[in-house]
C-alpha cells in the first residue's frame, strides 16, 4: 500500500469517527434535553413536538409515527410523511400483535408497509406506545440509529405513562374526598337517633354501599302521640342518587306539616322529583302517619316494597299508593290506604338490598325469608328484630359481598 493510499484511508478512518462521535453528542444532547424536558414537567403535545424534531431533523427520519392509548383509544401522538388514509382500525390491531423491536419489510397491511422498523412499548406486560420508523437517511448507522430511538422512545413513552397515572391518582383523590364530603353530609340528613317515647317504639339500620347511597329514611314527631315515618329508594347507586336523596329529604321537610295530608303531599313530593331528574331517575317511595291516639295509620306506597304490618297478630302487606316518585310529570293515580287495630301494631319498612342479597347457591334473600323472620318475631323488641335481621343476613349471604343499600325501619306503637 502506498503512503498516499495510507493517508486517504487514514483520513477516511478519521473523518469516519468524527461522524460517529458527531453523532453520539448529538444523541447524547438531544437525550439530555428530553429529560430535561420531562424534569420541567412539559405538557404532552410538547414533548411529541420535541420527539418528533429530533427523529425527523436530526436522526434523518423521513417517517415516522407514534401511536399512544388514551382514554382506551389508541390515537396518533405525532407523524411526519404518513399516509393517514392508511391509518384506520386494522391498522391499530396490527399494532398489538409486536411485542418487541421488528422488522416489517414482510407486513403485507397498507398501512404497515409505510414502515421499515416497529418499537413496542410495554408497562408491566400492558402496551403503552408504539412508534414506527421509515425512510432513514445515511444507512450505514442504521442499526445504531434505531437502537437510540428505541430509547427516547421508552423515555417518552414512560413520562407519559407516568403522567397519566399522576392524574388518575389526583382524580381518584378528589373524588374520594368528594365522596368523603358526600358521605358526612349525608349522614347527617339520617337521623341518627329516632323519637320514642311511651306509645312508639323505633329502631333502625342503615348501610350504603359504597359510602354514599340512594336509600333514605326519616321519622319526624307531630305530636306526642302521632308520628311519619317513611322510608326510600333512589334509582342508582353512588354521588348522583346521593344527591337526588338529599334533594327528596329537603323537599320532605318543606312540605311537611303536623296537619299534611298524604296524598297531596305525595302529589307534590312528585312534581319535585321530576323537575330535578326529568324523568331520568325515580323514587320508590313509602310514607306512613300513625296516630296512637286513634289507634290508626294512613299510608301511601309509591313503587316500594311493600312494608309489613302486624296488625294485633296479623301480618298484612301495606301496598296500596301510587307508582313511583319523578318517573312521570303527573302521577297516573293516587290511593290512600288505611288501617286500625286494638292493642298494638309493628311495622317493618326496608328497601330491596336486603332482598337482593345473594349466596354462594345464586339464592336470593327474598320478601318470603323477610316475611317469615318478621312473623316469628312478633313479640320481640323492635332493636332485637334489627340485629337478629343483620346476623341473618350476614349468615345467608356466606362469602358474597352486600351488593345494594340496605336500609330496614322498625317501628312499634305501643
Amino acid at each position: 500500500m502506498s503512503h498516499l493510499e495510507s493517508k486517504i484511508k487514514e483520513n477516511n478512518l478519521i473523518r469516519s469517527l468524527e461522524h460517529n462521535l458527531n453523532l453520539k453528542q448529538l444523541q447524547l444532547n438531544g437525550l439530555l434535553n428530553i429529560t430535561q424536558a420531562i424534569n420541567d414537567n412539559i405538557k404532552e403535545s410538547g414533548l411529541f413536538q420535541m420527539y418528533s424534531k429530533f427523529i425527523t431533523w436530526e436522526l434523518g427520519v423521513k417517517k415516522m409515527a407514534l401511536f399512544i392509548q388514551k382514554d382506551n383509544d389508541w390515537i396518533c401522538a405525532t407523524s411526519v410523511g404518513v399516509n393517514e388514509e392508511k391509518i384506520d382500525e386494522t391498522f391499530i390491531q396490527q399494532l398489538h400483535k409486536f411485542t418487541r423491536l421488528s422488522p416489517l419489510e414482510d407486513e403485507t397491511h397498507k398501512g404497515l408497509k409505510q414502515f421499515d422498523v416497529i418499537i413496542p412499548v410495554h408497562h408491566k406486560e400492558n402496551p403503552i406506545a408504539y412508534a414506527l420508523i421509515g425512510q432513514v437517511e445515511n444507512s450505514e448507522d442504521y442499526y445504531g440509529k434505531v437502537l437510540f430511538i428505541t430509547t427516547i422512545t421508552n423515555i417518552i413513552a414512560v413520562a407519559i405513562e407516568n403522567k397519566r397515572l399522576f392524574k388518575k391518582q389526583i382524580k381518584q383523590e378528589r373524588l374520594n374526598r368528594e365522596m368523603e364530603l358526600a358521605s358526612d353530609v349525608q349522614h347527617m340528613l339520617i337521623p341518627n337517633k329516632l323519637p320514642g317515647n311511651e306509645y312508639f317504639e323505633l329502631s333502625s339500620f342503615y348501610k350504603p354501599h359504597i359510602g354514599v347511597g340512594g336509600d333514605y329514611f326519616d321519622c319526624i314527631k307531630l305530636t306526642e302521640t302521632s308520628i311519619i315515618i317513611c322510608v326510600a329508594d333512589i334509582s342508582g347507586k353512588g354521588l348522583a342518587a346521593a344527591m337526588l336523596m338529599s334533594n327528596f329529604q329537603a323537599s320532605l321537610h318543606v312540605l311537611l306539616s303536623k296537619d299534611s295530608s298524604l296524598l297531596p303531599l305525595v302529589v307534590e313530593l312528585n312534581n319535585a322529583i321530576f323537575k330535578i331528574s326529568k324523568g331520568d331517575r325515580y323514587i320508590t317511595f313509602f310514607i306512613a302517619k300513625i296516630d296512637a291516639q286513634k289507634k290508626t295509620i294512613e299510608y301511601i306506597n309509591a313503587g316500594h316494597i311493600p312494608p309489613l304490618a302486624n296488625v294485633d297478630g296479623n301480618i298484612v302487606e301495606l301496598d296500596k299508593g301510587s307508582t313511583i316518585l319523578g318517573g312521570f310529570e303527573e302521577l297516573p293515580f293516587v290511593e290512600k290506604g288505611e288501617l286500625s287495630y286494638k292493642k298494638e301494631c309493628t311495622l317493618l319498612c326496608y328497601t330491596d338490598g336486603i332482598t337482593d342479597i345473594l349466596n354462594n347457591k345464586g339464592d336470593y334473600f327474598s320478601d318470603k325469608l323477610v316475611f317469615e323472620l318478621f312473623e316469628k318475631s312478633k313479640k320481640i323488641k323492635p332493636e332485637k328484630f334489627v340485629n337478629e335481621l343483620k346476623d341473618k343476613l350476614k349468615e345467608f349471604k356466606q362469602e358474597q359481598d352486600f351488593t345494594d343499600d340496605m336500609t330496614v325501619l322498625v317501628c312499634k306503637v305501643k
